[in-house]
């Protein structure tokens, strides 16, 4: 079953519960789904769904932000409920020691020495832990090592 079908399937379980913060949440991750297979013009695969995910998590984690710095708590709420939702379908986050033990292993592996080299292996790193990771992370711990180095 591919991820997309899960989610129908689970929206469908999420109305029979009542379930009402689920639903929404799952009506908008099906919406955004459509939006991008028609803008595409090809069947997404998983990749592009994750990509898609990792988007909307960062949204909705934005507008989470937004509504507690602007006291409707009430709406933060709901948002975080949403990324509730949406997180059963992201891989998990990798912890910083994790983390700090692949950024290793990439620069190792494209030999990236210098603070010059920043923009390749920030790429080469986030191509393996697109959506295990923040980028804003994985920049300062690759920063970091490669001002050591």
């Amino acid at each position: 079953m591919s991820i997309a079908d899960k989610i129908v399937s689970d929206l469908k379980d999420a109305m029979k519960s009542r379930d009402k913060v689920a639903v929404d949440a799952l009506r908008l991750i099906k919406s955004d789904i459509g939006y991008l297979r028609i803008k595409k013009g090809v069947e997404l695969d998983d990749k592009d769904l994750l990509a898609l995910f990792v988007s909307i998590e960062n949204k909705w984690t934005d507008a989470r932000d937004q509504f507690a710095k602007g006291g409707r708590q009430d709406l933060a709420e709901k948002e975080s409920g949403q990324l509730n939702v949406l997180r059963r379908y992201l891989p998990r986050k990798l912890t910083e020691s994790e983390l700090a033990k692949v950024i290793d292993a990439v620069l190792i592996e494209i030999g990236a020495r210098s603070s010059e080299d920043l923009g390749k292996a920030m790429k080469a790193v986030m191509e393996r832990v697109r959506g295990q990771a923040d980028g804003a992370i994985v920049k300062e711990i690759v920063a970091s090592k490669l001002s050591t180095a």
